[in-house]
């Protein structure tokens, strides 16, 4: 095989894992890990294949002495092999194939940078050749990169190990591995593009830059690693000094030489990517709360490390080093060259400016239209890439004997586009239209979405479903106090297409203010004051609060329900009824409640998700009256849930919610549990309502597996299951609680049974999981029942008078006590952990109780009758923590 052949062998398998990417990217609502996807096939093929072809295409040059094309050959295909199995593994779950396609990946780097370095031992004494030691630094960064990448992905490890490492994978395998290698090849890249000499100068920067790269990326590795942010932080310092160190000295090469070409362009914009990328990684980690926030700030980043400066530098040097590929003489690189060029400007500021708008704070339509606008630049890119390649084998194939001799490509300038001034006015105007495209972008963006853009006022609003609303001329004035720590009302409903003015008056002693969701706000209000709120011309419900710190989290939240539109027809109930719970997917019991059914088989696998209402609190009758063997599938996933107005945190569920569904049954009844691990890390259940040995049904399994825990209850009361892998408080804050509900022989039926499930929540980020440090202090953020602080009080339980409501209760801790009480209500019965310590008024008849308390993991049940209609809250009675959440409402009706 020709040189030039194999080389665009491997060339279009480079494309080929950049079309790959570009499919991923199209259809990412359909693909399973869409987003790592993206990034991996990028990086870990695309620009991985890349770097194996180049960096030894460069250490032959530099050293003088080729190396044996078979063993690049065999290269390329093991790595081929290993990623993808390490795709198929991840996407699969199969950890034993991520482990072996992560083994082969980190092999072949080995194996380079090994040969390399042997090759440079025998290789002639040349200028350049310490160049080569680039090549062999970056193998050797990859191999522990790797193992990072692989320990994430496949193994249970916690959430402050996991951003370690996720810290550490990107700092060895993007800014060692992608990162040295390119320092390395830039030093005789940079040059080549611009067609100047290298200088003393810049060689004697890349003898020194360097140790200071692989210092830095090694110091900021270990520090993560080692859990040191200051250290961390210090090698991002570290790192984006040896940029700098090599790039002023390239930068001085770019006087007098011809900066015109596509190449020129994205070469510079991605070192200015790598270097700002870095540097803000190294602030981020810094300043972090935790790890796993660091983490968090590090997935922000991704955009600018693999589009802006990895896709860049890799699209920008195929540009200047494919039509060398290609082959074919003079006149066909020149053709081939054109080609590359063609719109370079336009593509260049399309892919850049897009990349910035999209890491702005932008509404989201303006983030997607312009991520639009950047994968259709890259795409370009790859359709002329294959356009290059067809045309030169036509020309060269036109060319061959007895073919006509190709005519001279007349009219054209050095950079290979064309001397035509028409022509060349036309692509250097190519700039401005491509900014005019991103400015039209924006433009629609927020013409489509106009209040997360700020924007309130308007003739037209948009409604639910996004269909225009015509502004009606009207203006609906409400008026609404502060008081009590309420909103009253609490719910104000407008007319579509009406402009809204709502009256504020603080009726409380306590300032307060209040804030919608479009941006509209009355400012801090003293006790006694008053200001309008003009929320414009509404057209979609919007939600409100007070912004006075911990005010929102204490139910100070109003709701703005649009009437007479579109969004009234889609979902709002305009206060007719409660919400169908059903529908919304919450409150599902494994009960079934087939009247004839002696074996049940429910499925808790459901996407319960964000709350949309409160979570149906309502425990069903049992209908079977002999022992029943209930089978259940509960699937652990990562949701995001709302556990109070505004406040989204990634739980970790049984069956998407938080807590986990109530099993229901009696006792005598057998439960076969089919647990599925569909998260990123190693979870278990344990049950207490079953006896038996722990050690093989109460074990951890990693993603992708499952087992079956069969366990047949023989004692009564509300049992708590969670999840028992270390740290276990972490994993029951972060969601991974429920309740078994076994009803004692001979239970009485009542008018109504609930089940509250309280719990604690130590807030993490927003959409974060809990804080491991406000976890280990015992500073709760939040005391609430069944996953949302106060969703009760504004859905209250509904009852009437003189039926007789049962409450059922379990406390899942992690840590703090409860003491559930109903003001205004009082129990004549209560059942605490087995047994009755008041039944039906004790033995005199006339006996009550105030309060079931109950430690971590204990639970019971209450029943009591409601006097007279009205309002009657529950509380914990550890007041403190009813103020955290810890509280609702019984909607007392008369009676019938």
């Amino acid at each position: 095989m020709r040189r030039a052949d194999w080389h665009l062998r491997a060339h279009v398998l480079v494309l080929a894992w950049g079309v790959a990417a570009v499919v991923v990217a199209l259809a990412h609502r359909w693909a399973p890990a869409s987003g790592w996807l993206m990034v991996h096939l990028l990086l870990l093929g695309a620009a991985s294949t890349a770097i194996l072809v180049w960096s030894q295409h460069f250490a032959d040059t530099l050293i003088r002495r080729a190396a044996p094309r078979r063993a690049l050959l065999v290269r390329l295909a093991v790595h081929t092999a290993g990623s993808l199995l390490v795709v198929a593994g991840v996407v699969g779950r199969w950890t034993p194939v991520v482990v072996l396609g992560g083994t082969l990946v980190a092999g072949v780097a080995v194996d380079q940078a090994v040969r390399i370095a042997r090759q440079g031992r025998g290789g002639l004494p040349t200028r350049f050749g310490h160049l080569a030691r680039y090549y062999v630094a970056a193998g050797a960064l990859l191999v522990p990169g790797v193992a990072c990448g692989v320990l994430m992905a496949r193994f249970p490890v916690g959430p402050d190990l996991h951003g370690r490492l996720a810290v550490a994978h990107v700092a060895l395998s993007v800014l060692g591995w992608i990162g040295v290698t390119v320092a390395g090849t830039l030093v005789v890249l940079w040059p080549t593009v611009l067609h100047v000499r290298i200088d003393d100068p810049a060689e004697r920067a890349a003898r020194r830059t360097l140790p200071v790269l692989v210092a830095g990326v090694v110091v900021l590795a270990a520090g993560a690693l080692a859990g040191v942010p200051a250290a961390a932080g210090l090698g991002a310092a570290v790192v984006v000094a040896g940029i700098g160190l090599l790039a002023v000295p390239l930068a001085r090469l770019v006087r007098g030489a011809r900066v015109g070409t596509f190449a020129v362009r994205s070469l510079a914009a991605a070192v200015a990517w790598w270097a700002g990328a870095t540097a803000v990684l190294g602030v981020r980690v810094v300043v972090a709360p935790s790890w796993e926030a660091a983490a968090a700030g590090l997935s922000a980043l991704t955009p600018a490390l693999v589009v802006g400066f990895a896709a860049q530098v890799l699209v920008g040097s195929l540009s200047q080093l494919l039509p060398v590929v290609l082959g074919g003489g003079p006149a066909v690189s020149k053709e081939t060259s054109a080609l590359l060029n063609r719109g370079a400007e336009a593509r260049f500021v399309l892919l850049n400016g897009a990349l910035a708008l999209f890491l702005a704070p932008v509404p989201s339509l303006v983030r997607v239209g312009v991520s639009v606008v950047g994968l259709g630049a890259l795409v370009a890119f790859l359709v002329l890439a294959a356009r290059a390649v067809l045309t030169a084998r036509r020309l060269r194939a036109a060319s061959g004997p007895g073919a006509v001799p190709l005519p001279a490509p007349a009219r054209r300038d050095a950079a290979g586009g064309p001397a035509d001034p028409v022509a060349g006015a036309r692509r250097r105007g190519g700039a401005g239209v491509a900014v005019a495209g991103l400015l039209g972008v924006v433009v629609l963006g927020v013409g489509l979405d106009p209040a997360a853009a700020g924007l309130t006022s308007g003739a037209v609003a948009a409604a639910a479903d996004g269909a225009p609303v015509a502004a009606t001329g009207r203006t609906t004035t409400v008026e609404v106090e502060a008081q009590d720590m309420r909103f009253v009302p609490d719910r104000v409903e407008v007319p579509a297409g009406d402009r809204l003015v709502i009256r504020v008056t603080n009726a409380d002693a306590a300032v307060h203010d209040l804030v919608l969701a479009n941006g509209a706000t009355s400012g801090r209000l003293g006790p006694g004051e008053s200001a309008d709120v003009d929320a414009g011309v509404v057209g979609a419900d919007l939600d409100g609060w007070c912004s006075v710190a911990g005010h929102r989290l204490m139910g100070m939240t109003l709701d703005v329900v649009v009437t007479g539109g579109a969004a009234a027809a889609d979902g709002a109930d305009g206060g007719a009824g409660a919400p169908d719970h059903a529908a919304m997917g919450h409150g599902g019991t494994p009960t079934g409640d087939g009247a004839s059914s002696a074996a049940e088989d429910v499925d808790l696998s459901g996407t319960a998700g964000t709350a949309t209402g409160a979570r149906d609190a309502v425990l069903p009758p049992l209908a079977e009256t002999g022992p029943t063997t209930r089978r259940v599938t509960l699937r652990v996933q990562e949701q995001e849930q709302e556990v109070a107005p505004g406040v989204v945190q990634t739980v970790w569920t049984f069956g998407g919610t938080a807590p986990g569904p109530v099993l229901h049954g009696r006792v005598g009844d057998t439960f076969v549990v089919t647990l599925e691990n569909d998260g990123s890390i190693g979870h278990s259940v344990d049950f207490h309502a079953g006896s038996l040995a722990p050690d093989d049904v109460m074990r951890t399994i990693a993603p992708g597996e499952t087992l079956t825990y069969t366990f047949t209850a023989t004692r009564s009361g509300i049992w708590m299951y969670h999840c028992s892998t270390m740290p276990m408080s972490l994993h029951i804050a972060n969601g991974m609680a429920g309740a078994v509900v076994i009803e004692p022989a001979g239970l009485p039926e009542v008018d109504r049974q609930y089940v509250l499930v309280q719990s604690e929540l130590y807030l993490g980020p927003q959409g974060g999981t809990a804080d491991e440090q406000k976890l280990r202090d015992g500073a709760a953020d939040l005391v609430v029942f069944n996953g949302v602080a106060d969703q009760y009080r504004h859905d209250p339980l509904p009852a009437a008078v003189g039926e007789r409501v049962r409450v059922w209760v379990l406390d899942t801790g992690p840590s703090r006590a409860g003491a559930f009480h109903v003001v205004g209500g009082q129990f004549d019965s209560v059942f605490r952990e087995g047994d009755y310590t008041l039944r039906d008024g004790g033995s005199t008849g006339t006996g009550g109780a105030q309060v079931l308390a109950l430690q971590p993991a204990e639970g019971g049940f209450v029943e009591l009758t409601f006097p007279e209609a009205g309002h009657y809250p529950f509380v914990s009675h550890v007041m403190t923590d009813a103020e955290r959440g810890a509280r609702g409402v019984f909607e007392v009706a008369a009676a019938p």
